[in-house]
């Protein structure tokens, strides 16, 4: 896609969405990309991450050789605590999730439907990660869940599709997308595109996503 001279870095992405966490809210950041939510996070913000494997209070990660072997994310990444912080059984943390006590996910995603269906653990490759995870678990328990992903493959076929040809994870479970191309919301009346960051303008981005699109860009 030669054309697109201009779209997000994943920092830049991180760094969009971490504008939209409001003070004091409690969020998971799934596995992948996401992470990189938690490095964007300001001081002039309170916000509570969680991660599954039993950590609430996390903060951004750690300098080169002050890692904590002890503490990681679900992702096995290195991770900070804040003040505050503290560690407890996975199944706590679970029950944190399927409690609906988490105003926040962000999640990475293979593809998301227009209806807003999610598939982020199984592509049917042999390399394929074996199981969803907590993935299901905060898709349908959160009460917002943001995706972050790059808006095509690098076959450059749009992740955002009319159904998901992948396993879902969550059905009619995503709120907004955030990818290196647009910012767009999924509501009742279909997919609105908020925000476009490369250099197409609302129509072209539209044929390039494949799937109807409202224009709720505010001029």
């Amino acid at each position: 896609m030669s054309e697109l001279k201009k779209r997000l870095t994943r920092d830049e992405m991180a760094q969009r969405v971490a504008r939209d966490i409001p003070e004091g809210a409690y969020v998971n950041l799934g596995i992948g990309v996401p992470t990189l939510v938690a490095n964007h996070i300001g001081s002039d913000k309170e916000i509570i991450l969680h991660s599954e494997n039993g950590v609430l209070g996390m903060g951004p990660a750690p300098a080169a050789g002050d890692e904590d072997e002890d503490l990681i994310n679900a992702g096995k990444q290195f991770v900070t605590l804040l003040p505050g912080g503290a560690y407890f059984h996975h199944a706590d943390s679970f029950a944190m999730m399927r409690g609906g006590h988490l105003d926040f996910c962000v999640l990475g995603a293979f593809q998301v439907s227009e209806q807003g269906d999610l598939a982020n653990w199984h592509t049917g490759a042999p390399d394929a990660i074996p199981a969803v995870g907590g993935a299901m678990d905060l898709a349908l328990g959160a009460k917002k869940v943001f995706v972050m992903m790059d808006h095509l493959t690098k076959q450059g076929e749009s992740k955002i599709v009319k159904a998901c040809g992948y396993p879902l994870t969550g059905q009619a479970c995503v709120d907004r997308i955030y990818t290196d191309l647009a910012m767009i919301d999924v509501t009742d009346e279909g997919l609105v595109v908020r925000e476009i960051y490369t250099d197409l303008d609302f129509d072209a981005l539209v044929e390039l996503t494949g799937v109807p699109m409202k224009n709720g860009i505010q001029q």
